[in-house]
């Protein structure tokens, strides 16, 4: 039997999104933000599962990274390539997938584990950023379940949400990681002034010795600049 819906409902699906859009201006790891997103949607949809997968450039596949289901058999099902299961058609077509029946579903690719687990219908939806889909938000039912477009509405916001978070946390690493190398280049630069002057190395000379100490010592090319320029400082002050 399909269970339906109560009045209460719409009201759920609203607070279900404040909350997630609070947790996304909140100063919470990516990692708990997921986990709430999660949380509260599988609450809301009243699923089974919920569970956000994304896709892996260097693996070429989507990987679960975040799920309110306890179930190790669920968390460890496996990979998808784009196009493959429905997650993977839901990547790369880059719009909701509603699947009435799991275990009827041709593309539906971990039968095994739906049918222990009990799971009857999904509703699959791409985490989108601009355009392009860069994982996906999965809810599974307990019970056959035909989702309304209000349901795939909900959803569809709720996954937009967690792409923001995402990308957000993503440009974040990529700025800290730009801005780590340009204070690397600039420590490097003036430890090769340094030895410049001291040695009268040539710059490319100058730059091969800070490459071996930093082999000969197993430490960064950073922490070797770091230590001639720490090295000049404390002859100055000798001085």
């Amino acid at each position: 039997m399909k269970k339906t819906r109560n009045k209460t409902d719409h009201n759920d699906f609203i607070n279900a999104v404040s909350k997630i859009s609070k947790a996304i201006t909140s100063d919470l790891y990516l990692e708990d933000i997921l986990k709430l997103i999660v949380t509260v949607t599988a609450q809301v949809m009243k699923s089974e599962i919920c569970s956000i997968m994304l896709f892996d450039v260097k693996q070429g596949a989507l990987d679960i990274k975040a799920t309110q289901s306890m179930s190790e058999e669920y968390i460890k099902k496996g990979s998808l390539k784009i196009g493959e299961g429905i997650a993977g058609k839901v990547l790369k077509e880059n719009k909701p997938i509603q699947v009435l029946d799991v275990l009827n579903e041709p593309e539906f690719k971990f039968k095994d584990m739906a049918k222990k687990l009990g799971l009857k219908s999904l509703l699959c939806v791409p985490l989108d950023v601009k355009g392009k889909p860069i994982g996906a938000l999965n809810c599974y039912t307990s019970f056959f379940h035909k989702f309304t477009d209000s349901e795939i509405a909900v959803l569809t916001t709720v996954a937009n949400q967690a792409a923001v978070v995402i990308e957000n946390a993503n440009l974040l690493v990529t700025s800290n990681i730009l801005k780590e190398e340009l204070e690397t280049r600039k420590l490097v630069e003036k430890a090769k002034g340094i030895i410049m002057k001291q040695y009268g190395h040539s710059e490319e000379d100058a730059y091969r010795l800070l490459q071996k100490k930093s082999m000969d010592a197993r430490k960064t090319l950073r922490a070797v600049a770091e230590a001639v320029i720490l090295a000049k400082e404390i002859e100055k002050t000798e001085a």
